[in-house]
C-alpha cells in the first residue's frame, strides 16, 4: 500500500468535532503526503510494460485489477503515464502499465 511507509497523525481538532460525533470516532486520522518521484529514462528503460489503447468506458481501477490483482494500485497507472485522474485520458491515447508492480513502486520511493 502506498502509506506503508509515512507517518501517521492522529487529529483531535476541535475543527474535526462534527465528523467525529457523527460517526462516533475519537480522532480522524491524517497520513504525511508521500513525495513521489517521476521515473528517469534509466527507470523506464528498466520497467517492462504493457501498451494499451484508451477506449470509452475504460478505467485505470479495472486495468489495475487486470495486471496487479488489486484495484487499489490505479494511481501507479496514473503515474507512470503522468496523468492525475482518468478523466485526463481520451480516446485513442496510448498509455503504458508497468507490468511489474513490485519494480513500479521501488523507482516511486514507495
Amino acid at each position: 500500500m502506498r502509506y506503508n511507509k509515512v507517518k501517521k497523525f492522529f487529529n483531535d481538532d476541535d475543527y474535526y468535532t462534527y465528523l467525529t460525533k457523527n460517526r462516533d470516532l475519537k480522532s480522524v486520522t491524517h497520513y504525511e503526503t508521500p513525495i513521489l518521484r517521476n521515473p528517469t529514462i534509466s527507470d523506464r528503460l528498466e520497467i517492462v510494460t504493457d501498451s494499451h489503447i484508451w477506449s470509452y468506458g475504460n478505467r485505470l481501477s479495472n486495468l489495475s485489477y487486470q495486471y496487479y490483482g488489486d484495484v487499489r494500485y490505479w494511481w501507479v497507472i496514473a503515474w507512470y503515464n503522468g496523468v492525475a485522474i482518468e478523466g485526463d485520458l481520451k480516446n485513442g491515447d496510448l498509455i503504458e502499465i508497468p507490468v511489474d508492480l513490485r519494480k513500479a513502486l521501488q523507482i516511486l520511493g514507495v
